[in-house]
């Protein structure tokens, strides 16, 4: 694999950039550099490493893997910083992406493996789809963790990969499996460096989408994606996601509806009522729900609301039986 260079013949450039932030990853990092050698990919490509504070072996090991990845014709460019504490996950990324001169952006997580056929497959559906995310199948590791949302990163359907970005708890592409182009990132980005317990990947998902970005899934497990107690992702609260989602859900949907129903009538379906605005609550008609538990047992919508009686709620659930074009919200 022979390095292209620029117009003046000096800095070599990359067509796929492989984006890696890492901060006291010893536990891993062989195995996932070692996955970046193993792609079969026969364009040019570099890794962009990100050392951030890490206080573990992790620069030793990124040292050693240097040598071996540029011999195989991977370009690698290091950089980091020492602070007695780490910028984030978000400031990584950026500086990575930064450093990097690739056309097109490969992100991996240094707790991930990567199969042989990533690198490759992801630009293939790249170049077809370029104002898009594309993401992948994985498989997860340990198998038996987290088994229903793994199925669901699998089997959204390409119409869902859209519709569910309301209703998700993050991107319906996960983040490490992220490849574009890096002029769409640069249209887009770049992440928000917040640091811990900012989400800056859903940040990013949903200003991609506002731009009229796209999401597109290669039905192929490309990557191994670890579950473990480390991982940047348990920083974030789930008060946090929630109320982004509620944000964008009234940003980029509520406004062309005049009225709709929630469907739930439990916890979920009133604390969406709850966190709407004033404007958003007046649009709510019902609420609507199959459970005969929650039917009989009636509800209230606000604090400073009356009660509906379960006779009120059956009648709105049949009205809404008869009524089509009805727009509807499902939170879970």
């Amino acid at each position: 694999m022979q390095l292209r260079k620029d117009a003046t013949g000096h800095s070599p450039l990359a067509l796929v950039s492989i984006i890696l932030p890492v901060h006291n990853a010893e536990q891993w990092l062989d195995e996932c550099l070692a996955s970046v050698l193993q792609q079969d990919f026969e364009g040019t490509m570099e890794l962009s490493v990100f050392n951030d504070a890490s206080k573990d072996k992790s620069r030793i090991i990124i040292e050693k893997w240097k040598g071996k990845l540029e011999d195989s014709g991977i370009s690698v460019v290091i950089g980091g910083h020492d602070s007695p504490s780490p910028k984030g996950v978000g400031y990584s990324k950026n500086q990575a992406i930064a450093q990097s001169t690739g056309s097109y952006l490969c992100f991996l997580d240094s707790d991930d493996v990567m199969m042989p056929q990533r690198v490759r497959l992801q630009h293939e559906a790249a170049v077809q789809h370029p104002t898009s995310i594309i993401g992948c199948q994985v498989k997860r590791e340990p198998p038996d963790s987290t088994e229903r949302y793994t199925r669901w990163i699998n089997q959204l359907t390409s119409d869902q990969l859209l519709t569910q970005v309301f209703t998700s708890h993050g991107p319906t592409v996960i983040m490490p499996t992220w490849f574009c182009s890096r002029a769409w990132f640069s249209h887009v980005g770049p992440f928000d460096e917040g640091g811990q317990g900012v989400p800056e990947d859903l940040l990013f998902f949903y200003e991609h989408l506002r731009k009229g970005g796209g999401v597109f899934r290669v039905d192929h497990s490309l990557l191994l994606y670890r579950y473990h107690l480390y991982a940047a992702t348990h920083s974030v609260l789930e008060m946090t996601i929630w109320t982004h989602r509620v944000h964008f859900l009234e940003e980029q949907v509520l406004p062309h509806w005049k009225s709709f129903t929630i469907w739930n009538a439990g916890k979920q379906g009133r604390r969406l009522y709850r966190s709407l605005t004033a404007a958003s609550r007046r649009k709510v008609v019902s609420f609507c729900d199959v459970d005969e538990n929650k039917i009989k047992k009636g509800f209230y919508c606000h604090e400073d609301s009356q009660d509906l009686t379960g006779g009120e709620f059956e009648d709105n659930l049949k009205s809404l039986r008869l009524q089509e074009g009805r727009d509807f919200v499902h939170f879970s």
